[in-house]
Protein backbone atom coordinates (compact mmCIF):
# COMPACT_ATOMS: atom_id res chain seq x y z
CA UNK A 1 0.00 0.00 0.00
CA UNK A 2 1.36 3.45 -0.97
CA UNK A 3 1.02 6.22 1.65
CA UNK A 4 -0.21 9.69 0.76
CA UNK A 5 3.31 11.03 1.26
CA UNK A 6 4.80 8.44 -1.08
CA UNK A 7 2.11 9.20 -3.67
CA UNK A 8 2.84 12.91 -3.44
CA UNK A 9 6.59 12.33 -3.88
CA UNK A 10 5.98 10.04 -6.86
CA UNK A 11 3.69 12.65 -8.45
CA UNK A 12 6.42 15.27 -8.03
CA UNK A 13 8.97 12.98 -9.71
CA UNK A 14 6.58 12.18 -12.55
CA UNK A 15 5.77 15.86 -13.04
CA UNK A 16 9.46 16.76 -13.14
CA UNK A 17 10.17 13.97 -15.60
CA UNK A 18 7.34 15.15 -17.84
CA UNK A 19 8.64 18.73 -17.66
CA UNK A 20 12.12 17.68 -18.74
CA UNK A 21 10.78 15.88 -21.81
CA UNK A 22 8.79 18.88 -23.08
CA UNK A 23 10.18 20.21 -26.37
CA UNK A 24 10.24 23.83 -27.52
CA UNK A 25 11.26 25.58 -30.76
CA UNK A 26 14.52 27.41 -30.17
CA UNK A 27 16.66 30.16 -31.66
CA UNK A 28 19.80 30.06 -29.52
CA UNK A 29 21.37 29.67 -26.09
CA UNK A 30 24.48 31.76 -25.51
CA UNK A 31 26.61 33.52 -22.93
CA UNK A 32 27.27 37.26 -22.84
CA UNK A 33 26.83 40.18 -20.45
CA UNK A 34 23.31 41.38 -19.75
CA UNK A 35 22.75 44.48 -21.89
CA UNK A 36 19.69 46.01 -20.21
CA UNK A 37 17.83 46.55 -16.98
CA UNK A 38 18.95 46.38 -13.38
CA UNK A 39 21.30 43.45 -14.07
CA UNK A 40 23.11 45.16 -16.96
CA UNK A 41 26.77 44.19 -17.13
CA UNK A 42 26.53 40.85 -15.34
CA UNK A 43 27.65 37.67 -17.14
CA UNK A 44 24.37 36.09 -18.23
CA UNK A 45 23.13 33.06 -20.10
CA UNK A 46 20.48 33.94 -22.69
CA UNK A 47 17.83 31.39 -23.66
CA UNK A 48 16.05 32.60 -26.79
CA UNK A 49 12.83 30.75 -27.62
CA UNK A 50 11.30 30.92 -31.11
CA UNK A 51 7.95 32.53 -31.99
CA UNK A 52 6.21 35.81 -31.17
CA UNK A 53 2.60 36.98 -31.29
CA UNK A 54 3.53 40.62 -32.02
CA UNK A 55 5.17 42.38 -34.97
CA UNK A 56 6.68 45.56 -33.56
CA UNK A 57 7.83 48.06 -36.16
CA UNK A 58 11.27 48.47 -34.56
CA UNK A 59 11.85 44.81 -33.58
CA UNK A 60 15.53 43.86 -33.64
CA UNK A 61 15.02 40.08 -33.44
CA UNK A 62 12.92 39.33 -36.51
CA UNK A 63 14.79 36.04 -36.85
CA UNK A 64 12.87 34.80 -33.79
CA UNK A 65 9.46 34.50 -35.46
CA UNK A 66 7.78 33.57 -38.74
CA UNK A 67 8.48 33.63 -41.63
CA UNK A 68 11.85 32.66 -40.13
CA UNK A 69 12.03 29.13 -38.78
CA UNK A 70 13.30 27.68 -35.50
CA UNK A 71 17.02 26.97 -35.53
CA UNK A 72 16.33 23.69 -33.71
CA UNK A 73 14.01 21.99 -31.23
CA UNK A 74 15.18 21.11 -27.75
CA UNK A 75 13.74 19.47 -24.67
CA UNK A 76 13.63 21.28 -21.36
CA UNK A 77 16.32 18.86 -20.19
CA UNK A 78 18.58 19.77 -23.11
CA UNK A 79 18.03 23.49 -22.58
CA UNK A 80 18.73 23.17 -18.85
CA UNK A 81 21.93 21.25 -19.62
CA UNK A 82 23.09 24.03 -21.96
CA UNK A 83 22.38 26.66 -19.30
CA UNK A 84 24.15 24.62 -16.63
CA UNK A 85 27.25 24.31 -18.82
CA UNK A 86 27.78 28.10 -18.73
CA UNK A 87 27.57 28.23 -14.90
CA UNK A 88 26.13 31.76 -14.83
CA UNK A 89 24.10 32.90 -11.85
CA UNK A 90 21.98 35.15 -14.08
CA UNK A 91 19.74 33.71 -16.80
CA UNK A 92 17.59 35.69 -19.24
CA UNK A 93 14.67 33.88 -20.87
CA UNK A 94 13.76 35.78 -24.00
CA UNK A 95 12.42 35.47 -27.55
CA UNK A 96 10.43 36.17 -29.58
CA UNK A 97 7.97 35.84 -26.74
CA UNK A 98 9.21 33.11 -24.38
CA UNK A 99 5.92 32.69 -22.50
CA UNK A 100 3.85 32.07 -25.60
CA UNK A 101 4.07 28.30 -25.34
CA UNK A 102 1.81 28.04 -22.29
CA UNK A 103 2.47 24.99 -20.11
CA UNK A 104 5.63 24.24 -22.07
CA UNK A 105 6.94 27.68 -21.16
CA UNK A 106 5.96 27.05 -17.54
CA UNK A 107 7.92 23.79 -17.58
CA UNK A 108 11.01 25.60 -18.86
CA UNK A 109 10.70 28.39 -16.31
CA UNK A 110 10.30 25.87 -13.50
CA UNK A 111 13.34 23.83 -14.47
CA UNK A 112 15.61 26.84 -15.03
CA UNK A 113 14.64 28.16 -11.61
CA UNK A 114 15.45 24.75 -10.11
CA UNK A 115 19.07 24.87 -11.30
CA UNK A 116 21.19 25.46 -8.16
CA UNK A 117 23.68 27.70 -9.99
CA UNK A 118 20.93 30.13 -11.04
CA UNK A 119 20.24 32.97 -8.60
CA UNK A 120 18.30 35.29 -10.92
CA UNK A 121 15.95 34.19 -13.70
CA UNK A 122 14.54 37.20 -15.53
CA UNK A 123 11.96 36.74 -18.28
CA UNK A 124 11.64 39.30 -21.05
CA UNK A 125 7.95 39.32 -21.97
CA UNK A 126 6.12 41.54 -24.43
CA UNK A 127 3.11 42.69 -22.40
CA UNK A 128 0.58 40.79 -24.50
CA UNK A 129 0.78 37.42 -22.71
CA UNK A 130 -1.17 36.85 -19.49
CA UNK A 131 1.38 36.69 -16.66
CA UNK A 132 -0.97 35.23 -14.06
CA UNK A 133 -0.17 31.54 -14.74
CA UNK A 134 3.53 32.34 -14.46
CA UNK A 135 3.10 34.50 -11.37
CA UNK A 136 1.34 31.47 -9.87
CA UNK A 137 4.71 29.69 -10.03
CA UNK A 138 6.08 32.37 -7.71
CA UNK A 139 3.30 31.58 -5.26
CA UNK A 140 3.64 27.79 -5.36
CA UNK A 141 7.28 27.01 -6.20
CA UNK A 142 10.00 28.00 -3.74
CA UNK A 143 12.73 28.44 -6.34
CA UNK A 144 10.48 30.53 -8.60
CA UNK A 145 9.53 32.69 -5.64
CA UNK A 146 13.20 33.32 -4.89
CA UNK A 147 14.54 33.73 -8.44
CA UNK A 148 11.85 34.52 -11.03
CA UNK A 149 11.38 38.10 -12.22
CA UNK A 150 9.51 39.62 -15.16
CA UNK A 151 10.80 42.35 -17.45
CA UNK A 152 7.59 43.41 -19.15
CA UNK A 153 7.90 45.50 -22.30
CA UNK A 154 4.85 47.74 -22.58
CA UNK A 155 4.41 48.52 -26.28
CA UNK A 156 3.84 52.19 -27.09
CA UNK A 157 2.15 53.67 -30.21
CA UNK A 158 5.41 53.76 -32.16
CA UNK A 159 5.62 49.96 -31.99
CA UNK A 160 2.27 49.54 -33.75
CA UNK A 161 1.23 47.01 -31.07
CA UNK A 162 -0.16 48.94 -28.10
CA UNK A 163 -3.63 47.56 -28.84
CA UNK A 164 -2.35 44.10 -27.86
CA UNK A 165 -1.24 45.10 -24.35
CA UNK A 166 -2.74 43.22 -21.42
CA UNK A 167 -2.99 45.84 -18.69
CA UNK A 168 -4.12 43.24 -16.16
CA UNK A 169 -0.46 42.25 -16.02
CA UNK A 170 0.31 45.38 -14.00
CA UNK A 171 -1.68 43.85 -11.13
CA UNK A 172 0.67 40.88 -10.74
CA UNK A 173 3.97 42.74 -11.04
CA UNK A 174 6.09 42.90 -7.90
CA UNK A 175 8.75 45.28 -6.63
CA UNK A 176 11.60 43.27 -8.14
CA UNK A 177 9.98 43.17 -11.60
CA UNK A 178 10.76 45.71 -14.33
CA UNK A 179 8.55 47.56 -16.81
CA UNK A 180 10.29 48.67 -19.99
CA UNK A 181 9.04 51.39 -22.33
CA UNK A 182 10.78 51.60 -25.70
CA UNK A 183 10.57 55.20 -26.90
CA UNK A 184 10.51 55.94 -30.64
CA UNK A 185 9.45 59.62 -30.50
CA UNK A 186 7.94 62.33 -28.29
CA UNK A 187 4.45 60.86 -28.67
CA UNK A 188 5.72 57.58 -27.23
CA UNK A 189 7.30 59.44 -24.32
CA UNK A 190 4.05 61.26 -23.50
CA UNK A 191 2.10 58.00 -23.69
CA UNK A 192 4.63 56.31 -21.41
CA UNK A 193 4.08 59.03 -18.81
CA UNK A 194 0.31 58.40 -18.95
CA UNK A 195 0.69 54.63 -18.49
CA UNK A 196 3.16 55.08 -15.64
CA UNK A 197 0.79 57.46 -13.85
CA UNK A 198 -2.38 55.44 -14.47
CA UNK A 199 -1.28 51.83 -14.12
CA UNK A 200 2.05 51.17 -12.46
CA UNK A 201 1.95 50.36 -8.77
CA UNK A 202 5.05 48.20 -8.33
CA UNK A 203 8.27 47.52 -10.22
CA UNK A 204 11.20 49.46 -11.66
CA UNK A 205 10.34 51.58 -14.70
CA UNK A 206 12.91 51.53 -17.53
CA UNK A 207 12.90 54.02 -20.40
CA UNK A 208 14.76 52.86 -23.52
CA UNK A 209 15.35 54.76 -26.78
CA UNK A 210 14.72 53.03 -30.10
CA UNK A 211 18.34 52.74 -31.16
CA UNK A 212 17.97 54.41 -34.56
CA UNK A 213 15.20 56.93 -33.70
CA UNK A 214 15.85 58.70 -30.41
CA UNK A 215 19.25 59.65 -28.98
CA UNK A 216 20.01 58.80 -25.34
CA UNK A 217 20.66 62.51 -24.80
CA UNK A 218 17.17 63.42 -26.02
CA UNK A 219 15.57 60.78 -23.81
CA UNK A 220 17.47 62.06 -20.77
CA UNK A 221 16.33 65.61 -21.49
CA UNK A 222 12.68 64.54 -21.79
CA UNK A 223 12.96 62.51 -18.59
CA UNK A 224 14.48 65.30 -16.52
CA UNK A 225 11.92 67.78 -17.82
CA UNK A 226 9.10 65.38 -16.89
CA UNK A 227 10.10 65.42 -13.20
CA UNK A 228 9.66 61.64 -13.01
CA UNK A 229 12.08 60.76 -10.21
CA UNK A 230 11.82 56.96 -10.02
CA UNK A 231 12.36 55.97 -13.65
CA UNK A 232 15.64 54.68 -14.99
CA UNK A 233 17.23 55.32 -18.40
CA UNK A 234 17.92 51.95 -19.97
CA UNK A 235 20.49 51.72 -22.76
CA UNK A 236 21.27 48.53 -24.67
CA UNK A 237 24.93 48.01 -23.79
CA UNK A 238 25.42 45.27 -26.36
CA UNK A 239 24.62 47.71 -29.17
CA UNK A 240 27.43 49.97 -28.02
CA UNK A 241 29.93 47.16 -27.45
CA UNK A 242 29.21 45.22 -30.66
CA UNK A 243 27.66 45.95 -34.03
CA UNK A 244 23.91 46.53 -33.43
CA UNK A 245 23.06 43.77 -35.94
CA UNK A 246 25.34 41.14 -34.38
CA UNK A 247 23.60 38.06 -32.92
CA UNK A 248 24.67 35.92 -29.99
CA UNK A 249 26.02 38.81 -27.94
Amino acid sequence: MVSNGQTENRDKRDSSSEDMAVTLPMVEVFETVEGEGTMAGYPTTFVRVFHCNLRCVWCDTKYSYAPARPAYYASVQEIADQVLAFQNAHVCLTGGEPLLHGQKSQALVRQLANLPVVRDLHVETNGAVDLRPFDHLRETEANCRAKLRFIMDYKLPGSGEEVAMNRKNFEVLRENDEIKFVIADSRDFERAKEVIHEHIQRGQVLLSPVFSSVSPKQLVEWTLASKMKSVRINLQLHKFIWDPEMRGV
